[in-house]
Protein backbone atom coordinates (compact mmCIF):
# COMPACT_ATOMS: atom_id res chain seq x y z
CA UNK A 1 0.00 0.00 0.00
CA UNK A 2 1.64 3.68 -0.76
CA UNK A 3 1.54 6.23 0.85
CA UNK A 4 0.14 9.28 -0.54
CA UNK A 5 2.01 12.13 0.87
CA UNK A 6 5.83 10.07 0.88
CA UNK A 7 8.50 12.16 -0.03
CA UNK A 8 6.24 15.09 0.44
CA UNK A 9 6.48 18.38 2.59
CA UNK A 10 3.94 20.55 3.55
CA UNK A 11 5.88 23.13 1.12
CA UNK A 12 6.45 20.85 -1.41
CA UNK A 13 2.58 18.45 -1.97
CA UNK A 14 0.64 20.79 -4.25
CA UNK A 15 -2.74 20.89 -2.16
CA UNK A 16 -0.71 20.67 1.42
CA UNK A 17 0.93 23.33 0.39
CA UNK A 18 -2.09 25.63 -0.94
CA UNK A 19 -3.80 25.32 2.42
CA UNK A 20 -0.72 25.14 4.58
CA UNK A 21 -0.40 29.31 3.35
CA UNK A 22 -3.99 29.63 3.56
CA UNK A 23 -3.69 28.85 6.88
CA UNK A 24 -0.69 30.77 7.75
CA UNK A 25 -2.25 33.98 5.74
CA UNK A 26 -5.19 33.79 8.01
CA UNK A 27 -3.52 33.37 10.92
CA UNK A 28 -4.95 29.83 11.70
CA UNK A 29 -3.01 27.69 13.84
CA UNK A 30 -3.65 23.53 13.71
CA UNK A 31 -1.76 22.74 16.86
CA UNK A 32 -3.19 26.09 19.35
CA UNK A 33 -5.07 24.03 21.68
CA UNK A 34 -2.84 20.91 21.75
CA UNK A 35 -0.19 24.05 22.56
CA UNK A 36 -1.93 25.95 25.39
CA UNK A 37 -2.48 22.11 26.64
CA UNK A 38 0.83 21.53 27.01
CA UNK A 39 2.09 24.37 28.25
CA UNK A 40 -0.31 24.30 30.62
CA UNK A 41 0.80 21.11 32.01
CA UNK A 42 4.66 22.30 31.81
CA UNK A 43 5.65 20.18 28.99
CA UNK A 44 6.36 23.30 27.18
CA UNK A 45 7.44 26.35 27.98
CA UNK A 46 5.56 29.70 27.89
CA UNK A 47 8.08 32.11 28.59
CA UNK A 48 11.71 32.40 27.79
CA UNK A 49 13.50 34.44 30.39
CA UNK A 50 17.37 35.28 30.17
CA UNK A 51 19.36 32.41 30.71
CA UNK A 52 21.24 32.14 34.00
CA UNK A 53 24.59 34.27 33.97
CA UNK A 54 27.48 31.05 35.52
CA UNK A 55 29.87 29.07 34.27
CA UNK A 56 27.90 26.49 32.09
CA UNK A 57 26.29 29.32 30.35
CA UNK A 58 30.29 30.77 29.22
CA UNK A 59 31.59 27.62 28.68
CA UNK A 60 28.51 26.72 26.14
CA UNK A 61 28.96 29.91 24.49
CA UNK A 62 32.77 29.28 23.71
CA UNK A 63 31.36 26.14 22.32
CA UNK A 64 28.86 27.35 19.98
CA UNK A 65 31.08 30.29 18.76
CA UNK A 66 33.97 27.76 17.85
CA UNK A 67 31.69 24.53 16.99
CA UNK A 68 27.86 25.37 16.88
CA UNK A 69 25.57 26.93 14.60
CA UNK A 70 22.15 28.37 15.27
CA UNK A 71 19.58 28.76 12.51
CA UNK A 72 16.48 30.54 12.49
CA UNK A 73 13.16 29.02 11.86
CA UNK A 74 9.64 30.27 11.57
CA UNK A 75 8.18 29.57 14.73
CA UNK A 76 11.96 28.67 16.69
CA UNK A 77 15.77 28.88 16.93
CA UNK A 78 17.59 25.38 16.55
CA UNK A 79 21.16 25.35 18.10
CA UNK A 80 23.42 22.37 16.69
CA UNK A 81 27.08 21.56 18.31
CA UNK A 82 29.12 18.99 16.01
CA UNK A 83 30.91 16.11 17.74
CA UNK A 84 32.77 13.41 16.45
CA UNK A 85 31.43 9.64 17.56
CA UNK A 86 35.67 8.89 18.45
CA UNK A 87 35.33 12.13 20.94
CA UNK A 88 31.94 11.43 22.93
CA UNK A 89 33.59 12.99 26.04
CA UNK A 90 32.80 16.33 24.18
CA UNK A 91 29.56 15.09 22.44
CA UNK A 92 28.39 14.12 26.48
CA UNK A 93 29.48 17.17 28.12
CA UNK A 94 28.08 19.62 25.48
CA UNK A 95 24.64 17.98 25.77
CA UNK A 96 24.86 18.55 29.49
CA UNK A 97 25.85 22.05 29.09
CA UNK A 98 22.63 22.47 26.63
CA UNK A 99 20.44 20.84 28.98
CA UNK A 100 21.61 22.65 32.25
CA UNK A 101 21.62 26.11 30.68
CA UNK A 102 18.36 25.66 28.96
CA UNK A 103 16.28 22.95 31.05
CA UNK A 104 15.42 20.99 28.30
CA UNK A 105 17.61 17.36 26.98
CA UNK A 106 18.78 18.04 23.37
CA UNK A 107 18.80 15.56 20.98
CA UNK A 108 22.22 13.42 20.11
CA UNK A 109 22.01 11.96 16.87
CA UNK A 110 24.80 10.84 14.05
CA UNK A 111 25.28 12.05 10.84
CA UNK A 112 24.83 9.90 7.48
CA UNK A 113 27.76 8.79 5.82
CA UNK A 114 29.95 10.34 9.09
CA UNK A 115 31.37 9.84 11.94
CA UNK A 116 29.95 13.28 13.13
CA UNK A 117 27.35 13.60 15.96
CA UNK A 118 24.76 16.47 16.09
CA UNK A 119 23.52 17.72 19.48
CA UNK A 120 20.79 19.90 18.65
CA UNK A 121 17.76 21.98 20.69
CA UNK A 122 14.83 23.16 19.56
CA UNK A 123 13.37 26.59 21.28
CA UNK A 124 12.60 29.95 20.68
CA UNK A 125 14.83 32.78 21.02
CA UNK A 126 18.04 30.58 21.34
CA UNK A 127 20.07 33.14 19.43
CA UNK A 128 18.93 36.43 21.16
CA UNK A 129 19.36 34.20 24.64
CA UNK A 130 22.73 33.64 23.93
CA UNK A 131 23.86 36.85 21.91
CA UNK A 132 25.04 35.23 19.02
CA UNK A 133 23.51 35.73 15.70
CA UNK A 134 21.79 33.01 13.33
CA UNK A 135 23.66 31.91 10.48
CA UNK A 136 27.15 32.36 9.62
CA UNK A 137 29.54 33.92 11.82
CA UNK A 138 32.87 33.94 9.20
CA UNK A 139 33.18 37.83 10.04
CA UNK A 140 31.02 38.27 13.50
CA UNK A 141 32.30 40.71 15.76
CA UNK A 142 31.62 38.76 19.29
CA UNK A 143 31.78 41.35 22.43
CA UNK A 144 32.73 39.02 25.02
CA UNK A 145 29.75 40.24 28.01
CA UNK A 146 31.00 41.85 31.13
CA UNK A 147 29.78 39.32 33.54
CA UNK A 148 32.41 36.92 32.05
CA UNK A 149 34.97 39.72 31.42
CA UNK A 150 35.38 40.45 34.55
CA UNK A 151 35.17 37.03 36.53
CA UNK A 152 38.02 34.69 35.62
CA UNK A 153 36.30 31.82 36.40
CA UNK A 154 33.81 32.34 33.98
CA UNK A 155 36.65 33.69 31.66
CA UNK A 156 38.33 30.66 32.28
CA UNK A 157 35.08 28.35 31.29
CA UNK A 158 34.14 30.61 28.41
CA UNK A 159 38.02 29.68 26.99
CA UNK A 160 37.46 25.97 28.28
CA UNK A 161 34.24 25.99 25.55
CA UNK A 162 36.44 27.42 22.88
CA UNK A 163 39.03 24.76 23.16
CA UNK A 164 37.12 22.05 23.79
CA UNK A 165 35.29 22.91 20.26
CA UNK A 166 38.21 23.92 18.29
CA UNK A 167 41.22 23.61 20.34
CA UNK A 168 44.68 20.83 19.89
CA UNK A 169 47.64 19.54 21.52
CA UNK A 170 50.54 18.19 20.47
CA UNK A 171 53.82 17.40 21.67
CA UNK A 172 56.84 16.22 19.61
CA UNK A 173 59.70 15.02 21.68
CA UNK A 174 62.04 14.61 19.12
CA UNK A 175 62.10 18.50 18.69
CA UNK A 176 60.82 19.73 21.73
CA UNK A 177 58.05 21.14 20.49
CA UNK A 178 55.21 21.58 22.08
CA UNK A 179 52.21 23.21 21.09
CA UNK A 180 48.14 23.91 22.24
CA UNK A 181 46.53 25.33 19.62
CA UNK A 182 42.75 27.51 18.80
CA UNK A 183 41.83 27.53 14.82
CA UNK A 184 38.99 29.56 13.72
CA UNK A 185 39.20 31.12 10.68
CA UNK A 186 37.39 34.53 12.28
CA UNK A 187 40.50 36.86 13.01
CA UNK A 188 38.26 38.52 15.60
CA UNK A 189 37.58 35.62 17.66
CA UNK A 190 41.11 34.36 17.43
CA UNK A 191 42.50 38.14 18.51
CA UNK A 192 40.06 37.82 21.41
CA UNK A 193 41.10 33.94 22.83
CA UNK A 194 44.63 35.24 22.11
CA UNK A 195 43.92 38.51 24.72
CA UNK A 196 42.36 36.52 27.27
CA UNK A 197 44.97 33.76 27.13
CA UNK A 198 47.54 36.44 27.94
CA UNK A 199 45.33 38.11 30.33
CA UNK A 200 45.28 34.89 32.31
CA UNK A 201 49.07 34.84 32.34
CA UNK A 202 50.34 33.09 29.19
CA UNK A 203 52.63 33.86 26.35
CA UNK A 204 50.67 33.01 22.88
CA UNK A 205 51.09 34.13 19.01
CA UNK A 206 48.40 34.29 16.75
CA UNK A 207 48.41 33.52 13.04
CA UNK A 208 46.23 33.80 10.08
CA UNK A 209 43.71 30.96 11.34
CA UNK A 210 45.03 29.98 14.82
CA UNK A 211 46.80 30.99 18.33
CA UNK A 212 49.49 29.18 19.73
CA UNK A 213 50.84 28.56 22.95
CA UNK A 214 54.47 26.76 22.65
CA UNK A 215 56.14 26.67 25.94
CA UNK A 216 55.85 23.76 27.35
CA UNK A 217 55.35 24.54 31.10
CA UNK A 218 52.76 27.00 29.84
CA UNK A 219 51.35 24.26 26.87
CA UNK A 220 50.64 21.88 30.42
CA UNK A 221 49.74 24.69 32.72
CA UNK A 222 46.68 26.14 30.61
CA UNK A 223 45.69 22.99 29.60
CA UNK A 224 45.29 22.22 33.30
CA UNK A 225 43.86 25.46 33.86
CA UNK A 226 40.83 25.02 31.57
CA UNK A 227 40.53 21.44 32.02
CA UNK A 228 41.12 20.80 28.46
CA UNK A 229 39.61 17.44 27.56
CA UNK A 230 39.19 16.45 31.23
CA UNK A 231 36.00 14.31 31.50
CA UNK A 232 34.61 12.10 33.83
CA UNK A 233 35.27 8.33 33.40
Amino acid sequence: MSVWNKGFTKDTHPSLKKTSETMRRKRLDNFGNWREEMKQKGHIKSSYPPLIENGDLAELIGIVLGDGHIHKHDRCDSLRIVGDAKKMGFVTRSAQLVSSVFGKKPKIAGRRNSNGINVTLYEKNIAYRLNIPTGSRAQYKFRIPTWIEKDRDNKIRFLRGLYEAEGSISHHSATYTHKFIFSNMNQHLLKLVARLVRELGFTVSISANKTQVSRKDDVQKLSDLIQFRSYPS
